[in-house]
């Protein structure tokens, strides 16, 4: 990383953790609701596949809630391009991380109890890049 960032601004933290909780929310959407799709259907799939499924979908549900945030500021055309623009290096670790968590506290199945600790590692996890890249580039979704 950049050793010219400062890593002590709380504005640009704030800012930050406030990306990455809209980023949190468009991929849990897509995330949580494919998990749970297939453990009320039964449909017969492996469990990494089902993961697999989860963080495309996740990723998204994600860059279309970006979209739809965003298109109340500028022209739908201009939003998608921003939400296609966006980090997905960001959106991949979010997404890695809760599926991760899922898989070795629950094996992949979604319980309630799982649900605010893949969260919290999905916030966790994205967060300090996310301040990184917002204080390096200005870049920021919101």
């Amino acid at each position: 990383m950049d050793e010219s960032i400062s890593w002590t601004c709380q504005s640009t933290w704030k800012k930050s953790a406030t990306n990455t909780l809209w980023c949190l929310l468009g991929c849990s959407i897509g995330d949580f609701g494919t998990i749970l799709f297939f453990q009320i259907s039964e449909i017969a799939f492996p469990v990494l596949g089902i993961m697999t499924l989860a963080i495309i979908n996740g990723l998204i549900t994600s860059v279309l809630l970006e979209t739809f945030i965003l298109s109340r500021q500028m022209r739908f055309s201009e939003a998608f391009q921003t939400a296609m623009g966006m980090s997905f290096i960001s959106m991949i670790a979010m997404e890695l991380s809760m599926n991760i968590v899922d898989l070795i506290l629950a094996g992949g199945v979604l319980v309630w109890w799982v649900v605010p600790i893949m969260l919290v590692a999905g916030f966790l996890v994205p967060w300090p890049y996310n301040y990184y890249r917002l204080k390096k580039f200005g870049v920021s979704c919101h």
